[in-house]
Formats: structure tokens, sequence, C-alpha cells
């Protein structure tokens, strides 16, 4: 949960995104296209209109299939999405999270266009950013044209954090080697995708207007549409990050529940031990409380589980990361046996980092040497960044 201790930040004016810049500029550059929509329920007009109605309702574009990510295209599976069809125009629905992850062949046959609009969390393993790669791979082979609607880094684009991941590392829940934060919207990452790993896609990027790197989603003016079924709001996505590792060394991260990275437990923790261990190690901008709770999906689904509860007290400035090395080292102090720090390579994606935990360092101090290669990273974005 959040402890609102002041009024929050209004922007000066509610940011637009692709979708809405694009409807003001006509349309351009997709009339007369045969049109495939990459998108999920998060892809709507300032009036809560989908870009799937958007687009099949403009004269002059021909919108001919939808194409959904992980969660499928009312984000809310939390398994592999079948194909389907669209109730509302008829058109086919093909999962990049089924039989395949990529747009095959087939599914392009007749495409000239592709077109993403979803709602990114700014995290390196959220996987709709791999399925945007891959798709603009597919558009590269195809030669179709490949626009990006963009819409705001929740996040925000300022704060990087977390470990790079390594090279040898790149799978779909890391298509490319940068930090679990990278501040950077998915049009900015197109770009950078492109160019780096040299995709050679005919890549546009319609942009968004009245949004500032310096803003969280919260100060946007844009309502909240939950992206999977555990980011129902804000406060589950602030401390994500650093919550979610955790789940692969074996612990409940609340999935399932409306407090879902807001709390964490297994049967095996014992809450005020853990609570005690937490208060002491002082971790800025949240606050820490015993919880027992039952999760509905994930490890240890419809078992009681003991743990702790969060607030984040001071979230425009939170570091999700570092919380979570610390509860990590706190759970592999206490826990050696049940809590398997190992497993979290699997997201954290640098083994040197799994191997300070495990050796018991300072979680600050491996925090602090990321800064090397944050540096080098931060120096490489800056050639695709579009806001200031």
């Amino acid at each position: 949960m959040f402890a609102q201790e002041k009024p929050e930040p209004v922007a000066d004016a509610r940011a637009e995104t692709g979708i809405d810049v694009l409807q003001a500029q006509h349309f351009a550059g997709l009339r007369g296209k045969r049109v495939g929509l990459i998108t999920n329920q998060t892809g709507v007009d300032a009036t809560g209109r989908r870009t799937i109605d958007v687009l099949a309702k403009t004269d002059g574009v021909k919108l001919v299939a939808i194409f959904s990510p992980e969660h499928g295209i009312a984000a809310s599976a939390d398994a592999v999405v079948a194909n389907a069809t669209d109730s509302a125009t008829g058109l086919p629905i093909y999962s990049l999270y089924g039989e395949t992850r990529r747009p095959t062949d087939a599914t392009l046959q007749g495409i000239d266009t592709l077109v993403f609009d979803i709602q990114d969390v700014g995290v390196r393993f959220y996987t709709y950013i791999t399925t945007m790669a891959y798709c603009m791979e597919a558009a590269a082979k195809h030669n179709i044209a490949f626009f990006i609607l963009d819409r705001p880094n929740p996040l925000g684009g300022e704060i990087i954090e977390g470990p790079m991941l390594d090279a040898d590392k790149v799978s779909f829940l890391g298509y490319f080697p940068m930090p679990v934060r990278y501040a950077m919207t998915m049009g900015e990452l197109a770009k950078m995708f492109n160019a780096e790993n040299k995709i050679g896609a005919e890549l546009h990027v319609v942009e968004m207007r009245n949004w500032s790197r310096n803003e969280m989603y919260w100060m946007t003016g844009l309502p909240w549409i939950a992206p999977s079924p555990n980011l129902p709001a804000l406060e589950n996505l602030v401390p994500y990050p650093g919550i979610e590792i955790l789940q692969v060394g074996g612990v409940s991260v609340g999935r399932g529940t409306d407090s879902a990275f807001l709390e964490l437990g297994a049967p095996w923790i014992k809450p005020e031990e853990l609570l005690a261990e937490l208060k002491r190690r002082l971790i800025a901008g949240v606050t820490f409380e015993a919880k027992t709770f039952t999760p509905k999906t994930g490890p240890y689904a419809g078992e009681k589980c003991k743990g702790v509860g969060l607030t984040v007290r001071e979230r425009d400035g939170y570091r999700s990361m570092l919380t979570g090395l610390e509860i990590a080292e706190a759970l592999h102090k206490f826990y050696p046996q049940q809590f398997q720090i190992a497993k979290m390579i699997t997201l954290l994606g640098s083994p040197s980092t799994v191997e300070r935990l495990e050796r018991g360092d300072d979680p600050k101090a491996i925090e602090g040497g990321w800064g090397g290669e944050l540096a080098k990273f931060q120096a490489m974005r800056t050639k695709y960044l579009i806001y200031r």
C-alpha cells in the first residue's frame, strides 16, 4: 500500500498518447494500408475507445488482423493464450503467447503495416518488450512498416535501477542487455533495438505530446488500465521490479490478490523474525509489517503464507531493486534451505549479482557495484531518447 503524505503532483496538461496524436494527424502513414495491430486492453484513446475500434472505423485504413501479447487481448489471462476472434469487429486475434511468440508468415499474409499500441510497465523482464521486438524482427523480414503508438513509461524516464542483463542471458524475459528499470518509452526502446540489434525495420514512432521524462504515470492525467492481472493499480507497480524477483526463489508475492507485490511470504517464514531484520536494515522509502495471506495463484496458491506487507512512503524516488536485494539477502540468511536464491538469475540476469547475494554481501554495496555498467548504458541510451 501507499502512504499519502502530501497531495499528488498534477501535470500541467494531460499527456497525449500515440493513438491520440495519430488521430490528430489524420492517420498519416496508415491511409491506404492493410494493418495488423498488436494490442490489448491498454490500447485505448483519450475517450476510452479501443485502438482496435478506432482503426477499424477509419476510412482509408484497412485493419485486417489483431495480435495479442502475454495475458491476452483483455490482459486478464495468467496462462498460455489461444487464438480468438474479436467480437466487435469479427477480426482474428492471433496470440503471441501461445503456440508461437512471433507473428508467423501465415498470420502476416496480406499485411503491409504493423502497429503496436500497448502500455508497458518499464521493467526489463515484463514480456511486452520482447513481443514488440519480435514483431519488429518479423516486420523487417517481410518488408512491413512498423509503427509504435507511444505511451509513457509509468515509472518515469529518469531513474535507472538494477543490474545489466548479461549478454548470454538474453531470452523472452530479457530481449536486450539493459538494466531492470531502464527509464525509456517503448518508442525509445524500439529505436534502440532497431539500431543496436541491427533489426533493420522501417520504424515510425508516433510520439506523445505533453509528457516529460520526470513524470511518473500518476502525474500524466491518464487513467491506469491494468496491463496484466496482478498490476490492477499503480500501487502494485511501484514495488514490482524488486519484489517480483523474489518469487523465483520460492516465496509468494501475493499473486491473485489485490495486494500483489505489496506482500511476500511462505509457510516456512517466521514473520516477526523477518520483520525485525528488515526494520534493522532501514531501507529507504518503505516500511514493513508482519502479515499473513493466502495467494490465489503462483507459489503456495491456496496455502496460508506468513511474511511481511510493505508500504511505500515516497514512491516518486523509491528504489524497488534495492528493496528486493535487501529482502532476498535476509531470506537467504534466515532460510537458506528453503529460499533458493540462485534461481533469481532468471529475472536478475546477472550472475555476479546473484553470487554476491549468496555470499552475504551488503545489498547497498552490490547496488553500488552496478554503477559503471549503468553509466555505459545511460550514455548509449541517450542517442535514442525522444522526450526531455
